[in-house]
């Protein structure tokens, strides 16, 4: 632990970011064991997944946000609403494949570009502001401020990687359910994690650069991460029909990441 403390802050947000995508490949290498999962199963991962991420949007990133303006709601406000936009912009450009229940909703760019291609650009689209969330975190932890702390910081990224284990079972098997073979699916399924650490220390060297944007972004990474919980996450948990599960599975994500951040942070 005291290696991990004495690392720089961009360095500390590459480790925790490999955390994380080392997670997204454990919950990935499920295919290798099951060609199918449970839709009730799934249903709870997912919620329980949306959960994680919104306990983190608020008590990780706009909280700190708030206290670090002051008490003003001008930063936190305009960052969440950037973030959001951020996101909604990349979902118009960059071609992928949305897939809830039986519906499919292809975004972004006209291609011919295969649908599992499409399906792991749509993970791999949402995994960015997850480590761009843990990057901006340990990069304001490292500006040594009171409303931003290392525990904290260590705190979202156990979070974000215990949500990350769900998303990878949930990239790989319905590739390996389209017929793709249980390694290639595994493969991609990892492979939809790996843009979190390139976001990781873009968000802390960005944050290190100027005290000044910290609010903006922190507020900006909980909004980019609201995004993708209310298109992608909450939609998809709900496809069965079963929303009770993935509700539960919600209240118990939210639980865990509140119950981590106030006991760590």
């Amino acid at each position: 632990m005291e290696f991990f403390i004495n690392l720089s802050p961009v360095m500390q947000a590459l480790l925790a970011t490999i955390f994380t995508w080392f997670v997204t490949a454990v919950g990935s290498s499920m295919v290798i064991f099951f060609k199918t999962v449970n839709k009730t199963l799934l249903d709870l991962m997912l919620g329980f997944a949306a959960g994680v991420m919104i306990a983190a949007s608020f008590w990780s990133l706009l909280n700190p946000a708030i206290e670090m303006s002051n008490g003003s709601w001008v930063p936190a406000v305009v960052g969440f609403l950037v973030g959001g936009a951020f996101l909604r912009g990349a979902d118009l450009i960059i071609p992928h494949l949305h897939k809830v229940g039986s519906y499919e909703d292809k975004e972004g760019v006209t291609s011919k570009l295969p649908r599992s291609t499409l399906m792991v650009f749509a993970i791999t689209l949402h995994n960015f502001p997850e480590g761009l969330a843990v990057g901006v975190a340990f990069g304001a932890a490292g500006l040594g401020l009171h409303s931003a702390t290392l525990t904290g910081a260590i705190a979202l990224a156990i979070g974000i990687g215990i949500q990350n284990f769900p998303e990878g079972a949930a990239v790989s098997i319905p590739l390996r359910i389209e017929g793709i073979s249980r390694w290639r699916s595994f493969m991609w399924g990892q492979f939809s994690g790996m843009v979190e650490p390139i976001a990781g220390v873009i968000g802390a060297t960005i944050v290190l650069t100027s005290q000044a944007i910290l609010p903006y972004a922190l507020s900006f990474a909980a909004g980019a991460m609201i995004y993708v919980v209310a298109e992608e996450v909450i939609p998809e948990a709900h496809s069965s029909g079963k929303s009770d599960i993935a509700t539960i599975g919600v209240i118990i994500g939210f639980a865990l990441m509140m119950a981590l951040d106030v006991a760590l942070g």
